[in-house]
This record gives structure tokens, sequence and C-alpha cells, in this order.
């Protein structure tokens, strides 16, 4: 089991919601942390925030989706904390409502680069300086069901990203087995967050008209942030590679999961015909 006193870690997207629950039930476990976010004032609250927990705390401004912004963060947070350990890759962004089928290269570009590439790009730059020091450490992802079921929530361009980390975590963890770094991949239904109207902040004008600019009435039924952090947290500690938070989605995962079964009962048809 990992044990987070005197690590460091660096979480993205962590001037608000789950990654700055994440960031606080780390640091009160004796982590370090370094928050990435592309918002300053925000991220500067927040920073205070996570340290009134226990742990000493920085904020990067840093865009992930920009390669270089990614590395400049890395040289700050080395020059702070002078290692990695946990890498807590969460920044995201959402586009509700439109076709994909309507949809713009300017909006993929902007949602596929802060949820995919912004974790690549933070792979890319932390995974080497996890290993550099010897002493193990830990990748923790924020995936979704939408990375594994699309749902009718108009959602495509953020469930076509969600199932790229999918695949890129479960990637990820073959190539690190025996490192002494372990994956994990964190699996949230609905959330009580800000996702939608921090996302409408930075979305902009980009797009046209934001139907979902603020969260909806269903968001109040969903689990904290903080359940998602504890939750997720515990599971990383224990090694799974998998975190489930809502154990209501099960019947949602069998469901897929009885489909493609009835896929190859037709395919074992068809092979015997």
């Amino acid at each position: 089991m990992m044990e987070l006193q005197d690590k460091v870690a660096v979480v993205t997207g962590a001037a608000s919601g789950i990654g700055l629950a994440l960031a606080k039930a780390l640091a009160s476990q004796g982590a370090s942390i370094a928050l990435l976010d592309v918002r300053r004032d925000e991220l500067d609250e927040a920073a205070t925030a996570v340290r009134a927990c226990g742990g000493d705390a920085i904020g990067v401004v840093a865009d992930v989706s920009d390669a270089a912004e990614v590395e400049a963060a890395a040289k700050a947070i080395i020059a702070s904390f002078g290692r990695v350990h946990v890498l807590v890759n969460n920044a995201g962004v959402v586009v509700r409502g439109p076709k994909l089928f309507t949809v713009e290269d300017a909006v993929w570009d902007w949602v596929v680069g802060v949820n995919l590439y912004g974790a690549i790009h933070c792979l890319r730059t932390f995974i080497p300086l996890i290993c550099a020091h010897g002493e193990g450490g830990h990748i923790l992802s924020m995936g979704s069901m939408s990375g594994f079921l699309s749902a009718r929530r108009q959602t495509g361009i953020y469930t076509t990203t969600k199932f790229a980390i999918t695949g890129l975590t479960e990637s990820l963890a073959h190539e690190l087995e025996g490192t002494g770094i372990g994956v994990s991949l964190v699996l949230p239904g609905g959330v009580n967050s800000g996702f939608y109207a921090s996302s409408a902040e930075l979305r902009g004008g980009l797009g046209g008209t934001n139907e979902f600019a603020a969260p909806t009435a269903e968001t109040a039924g969903f689990i904290s942030p903080e359940e998602v952090a504890a939750r997720a947290i515990a599971g990383m500690k224990a090694g799974q590679l998998y975190i489930a938070t809502h154990p209501e989605c099960r019947r949602l995962h069998e469901e897929r999961h009885q489909e493609l079964m009835a896929a190859y009962d037709a395919a074992d048809a068809w092979a015997r015909a």
C-alpha cells in the first residue's frame, strides 16, 4: 500500500471541483502538493485551502494542453519540492449540446487538447521525473463512466476523449509493470461540482451559444467531489487499476457487457452456419 507522507503530488485542474478535493485529501495525508490550473485567482485561493489541510502547497499557472507550459511547470515544481511521486491527471473540460457532426475543429481542438493531450503532456514530462529518484510513485488519471459508456447526454466530444483516456491509462499500466510506479483510472459518474460552469468560463464564445453554462438540476443529486477524492485515493493506495466511485453504475457496465456478449453469440452462430 502506497503511503503519502512526505511525498510530492502534482494535481492538474486543481483550482476547483474534484481536482481541489483531491489536492486537499492528498495534503491531509502528509503530501506536498503542486496545483496546476489556468485560473490564477482561483489557483491562489485553492493553494491556501490545501495548506490549511496540513500539507505544503504551491500553485503553478499552466495550460496542460501546451507541452511547453507543462515542462515549465515541472521545472518550477522541482525547484520548490525537488522531486515528484504522484501525478494526478484531472484537468478536463466539457462541451454539451451540439451534435458531433456539427462541431468545428476549433472546439474539437480545445476539448481534445485539454482532456487528452493534457494527460499526454503530463505523462511525458512527469514520469521521467518519478523514475529518476527510484522511490516509486503513482499515476492517477481521472477517467469517467463516459470512458466506457456512451450515454444520451449530448456530450459526445467529451465521451470521445474519455474513451481515449481509458485506452491511454490501460496501456500505460502495462508499460509501467515492474517499475514501482502504479497506475489507476478513476471512473466517476455524476458529481455535484461546478464542472459545467468552469468549462463555460474557459470556453468563452468558442463554439457559439452554450446551452449548459451552469450546473443542471440533476447535479444536486450527485455525490460530492470530496467523496470522489476519498474513494480515488483509497483505491490508489490499494493499487487498484480501476477505481469505481459510483456503485450504482455497475448495472450500466453489465448491460453493455451483455450487448457485447450477444454480438459474440451472433458471431458464433455465423461461424457455425
